[in-house]
């Protein structure tokens, strides 16, 4: 008989030993329906209830002293130093690496640990419990802890691992067990306050040498937000100018740098994910991004909360020069698992420079507008008088196109405009209204 396989989690260990290879096959399926309830994004999270089946398949009658599941959860991280130098072991009393590696750094963070038996206690008076031949199912179902549980990871120098796993107690013959590897995901939703504020960085460096100097090279960079989510394409802002006397390349990337800590030591690792590259910029020119994307591929989200792992993520807008070393700005980007609802990427950027192009226009137009003013406070009567001559006799239609047009606009130059009102002296019967939508 084969187990179906389903929509589930299944991991399965071939024949046992003992008896005969009495076990065909023992099988650990988690549900998906409980993968997907609470968890998303086919991971479980704090609070969520795991649930499957442990299937066993025996070829014959079976004695068994137990039957248990084990749910387990720990960040460990080990790494060796590098030799280091023994003073006086060399020649002459000189410092010498020592041979082998250096001293081992560990440590070990458990978060979770759960042991059921998923079979019955045996008859009163036997020791062991025997199981016919043929399938049998065993349904186990746990919560995990309403702790914040850290984030599923494997790195450089370390892991944060999760896993349930079923062991078959036999006499006579070592336990059979088999395992699957849980997934736990430690929610960051992106459109918290702290995650939703730009992050603007500036620098400059004078390109030279020695005391001969070509000029600076001048960086600005901004993003709109701290957080995203993979997937997303961060646009990036950013003003290059330069000064100098060669020929620069403005570059972009996204660093993971993933930071363990045992015995008060710490490692660091640091791996670029995603990059992008600008145009060159010859001297004497600058350069300005205005959204320039750049999309975040699938990594990890931010592990912020593990006392001996941590994994952080940030965006480098650096300066490529010929000849000295890189302009570089770096902002910090936390890569989170829940998107950020409204707006998105784009309309948020066109609402901010909406807002801030408009901001002016709080500030000068009154809440209630004034009339115009009076035409003889603006235009004296003398001063009309002198450049508007007496109205000329009436031309015949047929004289008047004989003469330049022009030559009439003098009259009308100081013309009074009409009296203002704010009543329409000619108002219509039916008066039509028209909605007036705004559209960014």
């Amino acid at each position: 008989a084969r187990f179906p396989r389903g929509r589930g989690a299944m991991a399965a260990a071939g024949p046992g030993p003992g008896a005969g290879g009495a076990v065909k096959t023992l099988a650990l399926v988690l549900e998906d329906e409980a993968r997907r309830g609470g968890g998303g994004g086919g991971g479980y999270c704090s609070g969520d209830t795991v649930s499957g089946q442990v299937l066993l398949e025996l070829a014959g009658p079976l004695p068994l002293r137990g039957l248990r599941l084990e749910a387990a959860g720990r960040a460990r991280v080990a790494w060796s130093e590098s030799p280091g130098a023994v003073p006086g072991a060399g020649t002459w009393g000189m410092a010498v690496r020592a041979p082998g590696p250096g001293p081992r750094r560990e440590a070990e963070v458990r978060y979770l640990d759960i042991r059921q038996s998923l079979l019955r206690d045996p008859p009163e008076g036997e020791e062991n419990l025997i199981l016919l031949d043929g399938r049998h199912e065993f349904p186990f179902s746990f919560q995990l802890p309403q702790e914040p549980l850290v984030t599923s990871f494997t790195g450089k120098y370390g892991s944060i691992q999760y896993y349930v796993k079923a062991v078959l107690e036999r006499p006579a013959v070592p336990d059979q067990s088999v395992q699957t590897e849980l997934q736990i995901i430690s929610h960051i939703d992106v459109s918290s306050p702290a995650l939703l504020t730009p992050v603007l960085r500036s620098q400059e460096k004078m390109v030279g040498c020695w005391f001969f100097t070509s000029g600076p090279v001048s960086l600005s960079a901004k993003i709109e937000r701290k957080g995203y989510c993979n997937g997303e394409a961060i646009p990036i802002y950013a003003e290059i100018e330069n000064c100098s006397s060669r020929l620069i390349v403005p570059k972009a990337a996204i660093f993971q740098t993933q930071t363990y800590l045992a015995s008060g030591k710490t490692k660091t690792f640091r791996q670029m994910v995603a990059n992008v590259r600008g145009n060159h910029i010859a001297s004497g020119s600058t350069d300005t991004w205005n959204g320039k994307t750049l999309k975040i591929p699938p990594v990890s989200p931010s592990i912020l909360d593990c006392c001996i792992i941590r994994v952080e993520y940030s965006l480098a807008v650096y300066i490529h020069i010929p000849g000295a070393k890189k302009l570089m700005i770096e902002m910090p980007v936390v890569i989170g698992t829940i998107p950020c609802i409204g707006f998105s990427s784009r309309n948020s950027s066109i609402t901010s420079q909406f807002s801030m192009d408009m901001s002016w226009l709080a500030l000068t137009m009154p809440e209630h507008p004034e009339a115009p003013p009076n035409y003889a406070d603006v235009v004296s009567e003398e001063e009309f008088s002198r450049h508007v001559p007496a109205y000329p006799p009436p031309i015949d239609c047929e004289e008047q196109l004989c003469c330049p047009v022009f030559a009439y606009i003098q009259e009308f130059r100081f013309q009074p405009p009409p009296l203002y009102s704010e009543i329409d002296p000619h108002p219509t019967d039916v008066e039509e209204v028209q909605p007036v939508s705004f559209m960014l």
